[in-house]
């Protein structure tokens, strides 16, 4: 089934719609852009500081707790390791956008 029909856009679709908003700007601009904003978003959370962006949500690193797993197809108990996930929530505007369309 095509990415349009599932509603999904992707990475390398979000310079493309940067462009078609600003028709002045270079694709290779657009590019370099998005790439840029999601390497210093990651080297943020990497280095345990919280990205906030007013009207979208924040972006924080939380830590998860070493347990006790299952693999799921032999059923074997595993050590699962301490790690950190990405955690986001979203900012109230976007939720207030994303509530004010019916689907």
């Amino acid at each position: 089934m095509p990415r349009e029909v599932m509603g999904v856009m992707i990475k390398s679709e979000l310079p493309q719609a940067i462009a078609a908003e600003m028709p002045e700007l270079k694709h290779d601009v657009a590019v370099m852009a998005v790439k840029t904003f999601f390497d210093e978003v990651i080297q943020a959370l990497a280095q345990g500081q919280r990205v906030e962006i007013r009207g979208f949500g924040s972006f924080e690193a939380r830590a998860r707790n070493a347990r006790q797993g299952r693999n799921p197809r032999t059923g074997e108990s595993v050590q699962v390791r301490s790690k950190y996930v990405p955690h986001f929530k979203a900012g109230k505007e976007l939720r207030e956008r994303l509530n004010a369309k019916t689907r």
